[in-house]
């Protein structure tokens, strides 16, 4: 790394690279999301698939920065790959808990009374790691994802968002500490954050792009004040949403995931990207018009995604009650130093 809050500018170049070209070799439009086994080996020999892990325990020793630029070449290529799913979810929680981790594809997921909704890839992939309850202490399992009842779904992204269902019962489970279930669920928070935050700007660019090459009346659509305004107020909530996840990891690379202040972080970065992925999306495909609606022009690739992830790992209304609450709690006088803490 360059600096404390840096990525190495080849490691970028490289990731983008990697994943602009996979991209180009899958043609014009975008092809069902699927676990590309191909794309999967290639980012394994370049020491990608578990970028966070340890040396120790056969990964590559990065940090949360480099997982969240990986993330951001992955996004804004347009390629659905579960990288955040197995590495900095199922593969960091096995590893955690000390337990071995291999080869396998893996997805994360936490039973409630047996059964787990919305569970991102299950259906792709060869191992789950379950996270259960049983009397108040929290269990984890590596189990194959032959041994569970999966039941296939997806998104509006179309990625596979699964339903899993298990008897806890019947597993042979690694207590850890609850602490640890709730980390799971604010990293898959500050994941999606990142996810959602990479496909905006990626919109933003294209709406930029389009006004300024697209003539209306003999002039550039980017010439007209209304569609400046589309394009403005969209980069604007983008920065904030970006500025606002932005401290949120670093919140976590500082302390380790430990400060006492990040779930109100998260809150407000998955809260702003929330809300800006609303406008951003809505202005792009005023500005694109009905070009924008079809399988052909590529804006689909990041709007789906964007509105499907903001409902991931809480909703926008479940971050929006959460601040609220703090904000209550804190009262009048503790409002501001909640806010600069």
């Amino acid at each position: 790394m360059t600096g404390p809050t840096s990525v190495d500018p080849d490691l970028v170049e490289m990731l983008d690279a990697v994943f602009a070209d996979h991209r180009e070799q899958l043609g014009a439009q975008r092809p069902a999301a699927t676990w590309d086994a191909g794309l999967w080996d290639r980012l394994g020999e370049l020491g990608l698939t578990w970028l966070t892990g340890s040396e120790e325990s056969g990964g590559s020793g990065a940090g949360w920065r480099e997982g969240a630029e990986l993330l951001r070449a992955a996004v804004q290529n347009g390629v659905q790959v579960p990288l955040a799913e197995h590495d900095l979810l199922a593969c960091w929680l096995l590893e955690s808990a000390g337990l071995p981790v291999d080869d396998a594809r893996r997805t994360v997921c936490v039973l409630d009374d047996g059964v787990a909704h919305g569970v991102p890839w299950a259906s792709e992939a060869d191992r789950i790691v379950v996270v259960w309850r049983t009397d108040g202490t929290a269990q984890v399992a590596d189990v194959a994802a032959g041994d569970l009842a999966i039941t296939a779904g997806a998104n509006l992204a179309g990625e596979p968002r699964d339903t899993v269902a298990a008897d806890p019962a019947a597993l042979a489970g690694t207590p850890v500490p609850n602490a640890s279930v709730d980390q799971l669920f604010l990293r898959g928070a500050l994941v999606r954050g990142l996810q959602v935050c990479a496909a905006l700007d990626r919109i933003v660019a294209l709406s930029i792009a389009h006004t300024t090459d697209r003539t209306q009346f003999g002039r550039p659509l980017a010439k007209f004040q209304s569609v400046q305004n589309l394009v403005s107020d969209s980069a604007a909530e983008a920065a904030l949403a970006r500025a606002a996840t932005e401290a949120a990891l670093t919140e976590a690379v500082r302390t380790g995931w430990s400060g006492t202040n990040l779930e109100f972080l998260v809150a407000v970065a998955r809260s702003c990207t929330g809300h800006a992925t609303s406008v951003v999306v809505r202005n792009a495909h005023q500005a694109h018009g009905a070009i924008g609606t079809t399988r052909e022009h590529r804006l689909h690739e990041f709007t789906q995604p964007a509105l499907a992830w903001r409902s991931e790992f809480g909703s926008v209304h479940y971050w929006d009650e959460l601040l609220t609450t703090a904000a209550l709690a804190a009262g009048r006088d503790g409002l501001w130093p909640l806010i600069t803490a």
